[in-house]
């Protein structure tokens, strides 16, 4: 066990015009040193250093060596206090609680981020869903191989954390766990939200990543042209699977709905509108907030399709891992050379059905469920632009037929 040494000096260089000196009390703990005075003065030659105490017997000499007594006894105190309540402190940390001071404690940096998702797990269902706490413990998987992988260590103090640990981060996570810079700016987004916690608690006096900035990564929409999706629609499937699951993509298609929103679609979630209408109205799965869908022809067959009286759900979807592959399978059989996933029916319903269709970009942005215009634009702009393009094109030939 590490042992705290405590031992009072005079300063011999430092006498008064009472010929005295100060006292003054050294701590030392993990061969690190805190010194400070004691406000105690003494004629040097009463000073007995070997036995740290004040000689002779007198009134000045006992008051001076009960009030050294009393701050070796607060110290050890201190000391003891610390070695209950915490894991790991210092020799400054003694004498800041000795002083009466909050001790303020140097976590390390996956040490912190494990506190962090304790305190995170308690909101799964009060704020967030248990696969975004899922992503955050992953996340803290990959940064802890990286310093042991970088650092040859298991853990880093948080305040050695600095810019280049980010940046070194980010080729780690490429090189090595040979992911996408989309996926790594994720992942240095969710890091950097534990950080900024410790920066809140007083951890860290400033943000170590302040002039860090993500790397960019070139948007690409994957979506189904008009001819695509027509060719899928009309496409009738002998196994049974294959064609609920065309249908399930159709559906998503036209309605812009995700995994987890076809597959929890119910009844209830279909009413009459403002408008006299279908509409669907539910949670988006991913932030929990109302939605509404106005529910288009072909939406409307699907669900009339499937609908079973006896079961309040809409769609007997099959799990996101069979969906998908049975999408791949799909995709080779109708001859489309593009990865089909829910998210590309969500991109197709965005571009194909609704701009392709002179929807304005802010009633896409709100059947999204976007939380800015911004993230619209971001994704859908270049296809705002071919449709431009490709009516500048119609015009231009019009204009040359009459010309």
């Amino acid at each position: 066990m590490n042992k705290i040494i405590i031992r009072f000096t005079v300063a011999l260089n430092r006498i008064n015009n009472e010929g005295k000196t100060s006292i003054s009390c050294r701590i030392t703990y993990l061969k690190k040193r805190s010194q400070f005075s004691t406000g105690l003065f003494i004629n040097p030659k009463h000073w007995k250093g070997k036995y740290q105490k004040a000689e002779p017997p007198n009134d000045e000499t006992e008051f001076i060596n009960s009030q050294l007594s009393l701050i070796k006894s607060k110290i050890n105190k201190a000391f003891l206090m610390l070695q209950i309540q915490e894991s790991s402190f210092t020799v400054f940390d003694i004498y800041t609680l000795y002083k009466g001071k909050k001790s303020v404690k140097e976590y390390n940096t996956i040490e912190y981020f494990e506190i962090y998702l304790i305190k995170l797990k308690r909101l799964i269902g009060k704020g967030i869903k248990e696969v975004t706490w899922n992503k955050f413990y992953y996340v803290k998987n990959n940064v802890k191989s990286f310093i042991k992988h970088k650092y040859k260590t298991n853990d880093l103090p948080l305040k050695k954390l600095n810019l280049q640990f980010l940046e070194e981060l980010d080729y780690y996570l490429k090189v090595e766990k040979a992911q996408k810079q989309i996926t790594i700016n994720k992942s240095i987004q969710r890091f950097r939200k534990s950080v900024k916690v410790a920066i809140a608690e007083g951890f860290l006096e400033k943000d170590p990543f302040m002039l860090y900035s993500s790397k960019r990564v070139k948007l690409e929409v994957v979506f189904l042209t008009t001819k695509e999706l027509a060719n899928l629609e009309k496409h009738q499937f002998a196994q049974i699977r294959l064609q609920k699951v065309k249908d399930w993509f159709v559906f998503s298609c036209y309605t812009g709905l995700a995994y987890d929103e076809i597959s929890k679609l119910q009844k209830k979630h279909i009413s009459k509108g403002f408008d006299g209408k279908l509409w669907i109205e539910m949670k988006r799965e991913k932030t929990q907030k109302n939605f509404a869908i106005p529910l288009l022809p072909k939406a409307k067959e699907l669900i009339d399709k499937y609908a079973d009286d006896s079961c309040e759900l809409l769609f007997s979807i099959s799990s996101n891992q069979l969906y998908n592959s049975y999408l791949k399978e799909i995709a080779t059989i109708v001859g489309i050379d593009k990865r089909l996933t829910t998210h590309t029916a969500r991109k197709t319903f965005a571009s194909t059905v609704l701009l392709y269709n002179d929807v304005p970009m802010e009633i896409v942005s709100e059947l999204l469920g976007h939380s800015s215009m911004a993230i619209t634009q971001a994704h859908y702009g270049k296809v705002v632009q071919k449709k431009v393009s490709s009516e500048i094109m119609k015009l231009s030939k019009k204009l040359n037929n009459k010309g």
